[in-house]
């Protein structure tokens, strides 16, 4: 009598539902990192954007001056873009937005986001009739003086505890507030709320700013104008004696 060899039941082409899960974690994990590598490098791109633009301001402030024999004012900051006076600078306050009309310059940041800017008004005041020069005031930075010729200029600081400053005696201040942009005003005129830390200090309107490294707390550009820079150049242009 002979054996038979016993018929292996076939196994069943495909997936198990146990693989099936191991295959999908996989591939969400995958796809997870691959977004976020992505979105950390497009946001690596906008703050090279910001900064470049941060720069084209600041050149653009001093051939403001060297062409007026002035800073600009600010703009009003919550006038939305389609007001006629919006983008327009305005002498009656310190604070504002950079007014990208008066300038020729876009009027958002690669987030879509207002620029805050800060000039003094010891730096804006009209020239008298006949263009005097003397009218334009820079700075010393001697507290001394009375009264002190650094009253009304802007200084920078690391962060808000700190006692010392990155630079003092600043004409112009601009600001971009980040991607998350805490206490920048969109083109409807509206300030996005939320703003804390060392980052208030740059959606408020007092003397003080911070600029340093970015972090999970504060992603801030910020960008100024040396007096003592301006000053030269205004001289080498016939603007101050």
């Amino acid at each position: 009598m002979r054996l038979q060899t016993p018929v292996l039941p076939r196994r069943k082409e495909g997936f198990t539902l146990v693989e099936l899960a191991i295959v999908l974690v996989i591939v969400a994990l995958l796809t997870s990192g691959l977004l976020l590598g992505v979105s950390a490098q497009r946001n690596a791109a906008e703050n090279v954007d910001a900064q470049r633009q941060l720069e084209n301001i600041r050149e653009t402030l001093i051939g403001f001056a060297l062409t007026r024999g002035r800073l600009p004012c600010p703009a009003i900051s919550n006038l939305a873009s389609s007001d006629a006076n919006a983008g327009l600078e305005n002498c009656a306050q310190p604070h504002g937005v950079l007014p990208w009309v008066t300038l020729g310059l876009p009027e958002l940041d690669p987030w879509g986001r207002r620029f805050t800017y800060f000039a003094s008004s010891k730096f804006t005041a009209a020239l008298p009739p006949g263009g005097a020069l003397a009218s334009f005031t820079l700075s010393t930075g001697d507290p001394a003086a009375s009264p002190p010729d650094n009253a009304g200029t802007a200084n920078i600081k690391a962060s808000g505890s700190s006692s010392g400053n990155v630079a003092s005696d600043l004409p112009a201040v601009v600001v971009s507030h980040g991607s998350r942009g805490a206490g920048a005003y969109l083109p409807s005129g509206v300030q996005l709320p939320g703003v804390v830390g060392d980052e208030a200090e740059n959606a408020d309107a007092d003397l003080t700013f911070i600029s340093r490294t970015q972090d999970g707390s504060f992603d801030d550009l910020v960008t100024w104008v040396v007096p003592s820079i301006l000053k030269s150049k205004m001289v080498a242009a016939g603007r101050l004696p």
